[in-house]
């Protein structure tokens, strides 16, 4: 994915043991950017909490607490 399909920007402030240790975590696995290792990082522990991560086509409607068919309808309703 390149930089011109990143319509956002997170500006975050980290203490220095934490610069660290991103550091030595990016440098470990020859990560190419600060920014990558953040990337990284973040769908590593949204994955760990069981986040469905969007996928190209998508809706928002797709991501809701209960199940429904294409009608609206919630699965096991009469």
């Amino acid at each position: 994915m390149s930089d011109a399909n990143r319509g956002e920007r997170l500006q975050i402030m980290l203490t220095d043991s934490e610069l660290a240790a991103l550091d030595d975590w990016r440098f470990e696995r020859r990560m190419p950017s600060r920014a990558a290792a953040v990337r990284e990082l973040l769908r590593l522990g949204l994955a760990a909490e069981g986040v469905d991560l969007a996928s190209p086509g998508r809706r928002s409607t797709d991501f809701g607490v209960t199940e429904g068919d294409s009608n609206g309808k919630l699965v096991g309703d009469v």
